[in-house]
């Protein structure tokens, strides 16, 4: 690859992390190209130059959340594979809380569209949620759980709340209880109470 070309791949995966902040941020509708430029370091026209439309745009970005997610929950699988079965879903569940953590745009996105049943939703839930929701029924998870089939919707969205929800209100988190849960000690403590909460 040329300097040019990696460049320009540099400028747009910058473009794509700010638009996800963005997006998470001020939903779909609020935020706006100016600001996602302005976040990225990046002269506007390199938005349109790299994306044809605002969606396209949102739809890259979810791709990158998403697709980090998946990269990380992977990698932790294959590290589980003769772990025992209660343990293995223990420490998915932890990985899963890790990485929302880390990344509290993923809650912050699935909630803003998640409540609106339209065609960005859909896609999100086609593209990304259902294959995530998949792979723990099959995968590590429900069945290392233990969890009854017709109860594996509510344990995936008790799941989704409890790993997350607390990083995607951290200022309120923080005035309320004066705990910081980005703090590592935080993170960890929060990873293992879900984990035996949902895998007694």
């Amino acid at each position: 690859m040329s300097r040019r070309a990696e460049q320009r791949a540099a400028t747009r995966e910058r473009i794509v992390e700010a638009a996800a902040e963005a997006f998470a941020e001020k939903g779909y509708r609020g935020a706006s190209t100016r600001d996602i430029a302005q976040r990225a370091g990046a002269n506007q026209g390199l938005i349109t130059y790299h994306f044809r439309s605002k969606d396209e745009l949102w739809r890259a970005a979810a791709d990158h959340v998403f697709g980090m997610l998946e990269t990380s929950l992977g990698a932790r699988r294959a590290d589980l594979e003769t772990a025992d079965p209660r343990e293995r879903a223990r420490e998915q569940i932890r990985e899963y809380v890790r990485f929302a953590a880390a990344h509290p745009e993923l809650f912050r996105i699935m909630i803003e569209e998640g409540k609106n049943d339209g065609e960005r939703m859909d896609w999100l839930v086609e593209t990304h949620i259902r294959r995530l929701f998949q792979a723990f029924v099959a995968g590590a998870g429900a069945d290392d759980a233990g969890v009854e089939e017709r109860l594996l919707p509510h344990f995936h969205y008790v799941l989704a709340g409890a790993g997350s929800l607390i990083f995607a209100v951290a200022p309120e988190c923080r005035r309320l209880t004066g705990l910081d849960p980005t703090s590592q000690e935080a993170i960890e403590t929060h990873a293992e109470f879900v984990a035996r909460l949902l895998v007694p």
